[in-house]
């Protein structure tokens, strides 16, 4: 039985316009917890596609917090088209994957050993999108 006081992991999964600031990918963070009523405690990891491996702003982001920063390529984001609650052609047309935010949180959640689902779909500001993941 899960301890009902501890609220479940969370994974993180962005998707970002190259040269996207820290600060943006900061308050997206912010906000969405804010919103879900969700603690920053949570946050296990962070995870996107392959090409945003070295870009700057989520590695500052993954530094600031102290948390994981680990890349998927697309092939394997794309097995997780099935659990997307959307679907965008502009991603699919530039990785190979329909959704990379989704994508990310759904294959860093699902490393837990559990089903990984999502918690909070995709959400958006100025060019960079997030969406929270959970095992099981």
């Amino acid at each position: 039985m899960r301890d009902l006081a501890r609220p479940p992991a969370l994974y993180a999964g962005f998707g970002c316009r190259r040269g996207c600031p820290v600060e943006t990918l900061a308050v997206l963070l912010r906000q969405t917890l804010t919103s879900h009523a969700l603690p920053l405690s949570a946050l296990k990891a962070i995870a996107s596609i392959e090409p945003k491996a070295r870009e700057p702003g989520l590695l500052a982001l993954a530094e600031r917090l102290g948390l994981p920063f680990i890349c998927f390529d697309s092939s394997h984001l794309a097995t997780f088209e099935p659990l997307l609650s959307q679907r965008s052609t502009i991603a699919y047309a530039q990785t190979g994957c329909w959704g990379v935010a989704e994508s990310a949180a759904l294959a860093l959640a699902g490393r837990s050993g559990t089903e990984p689902r999502l918690r909070v779909p995709r959400q958006g500001l100025r060019g960079a999108t997030l969406a929270l993941a959970i095992g099981g």
